[in-house]
């Protein structure tokens, strides 16, 4: 199955997208992590929210992050993949499609990115590079990256 892939602004999203993303966030971080955060960072506002819809659901998501948001940095977070749609190279697909939808809303940077340390030779694989020490979010262990 073909994905199809859509970016919007905050405010471009409609009550249901909204609440898709919301959903998957919940379903991941919250549920299958068994992390408990408040999720609401009052940073999507001021994203771009990167989509992947299969038959109408949505089964991958980024938020991109303007510079001097999170980091002095673009940055890419809450990268989210559906339990179903795992182990099919979705994850790849978003990544790359992330960087390269960053790349056209806000021109090519460096991109800095608070990744699960279990990720990181995920997130090496496209140029990510360590520059931080671990630390704790969440109960998680985490380290910042930069691709340049």
């Amino acid at each position: 199955m073909i994905l199809k892939w859509i970016c919007k602004k905050f405010d471009e999203l409609t009550p249901e997208e909204l609440y898709n993303i919301i959903r998957l966030r919940n379903e991941i971080f919250v549920v299958e992590q068994n992390c408990v955060f408040q999720d609401a960072d009052n940073k999507d506002q001021l994203s771009y929210h990167f989509m992947g819809i299969e038959n109408g659901e949505l089964v991958a998501y980024t938020r991109l992050i303007p510079a001097g948001v999170s980091y002095k940095e673009a940055s890419i977070g809450r990268v989210v993949i559906s339990i179903p749609e795992r182990g099919k190279g979705t994850g790849r697909e978003l990544m790359d499609l992330s960087i390269m939808e960053l790349y056209k809303i806000w021109g090519k940077q460096p991109i800095r990115i608070g990744a699960q340390l279990y990720l990181k030779n995920f997130y090496e694989s496209f140029g990510f590079q360590q520059n931080s020490n671990i630390y704790i979010e969440d109960g998680i262990d985490h380290i910042e990256m930069i691709l340049v």
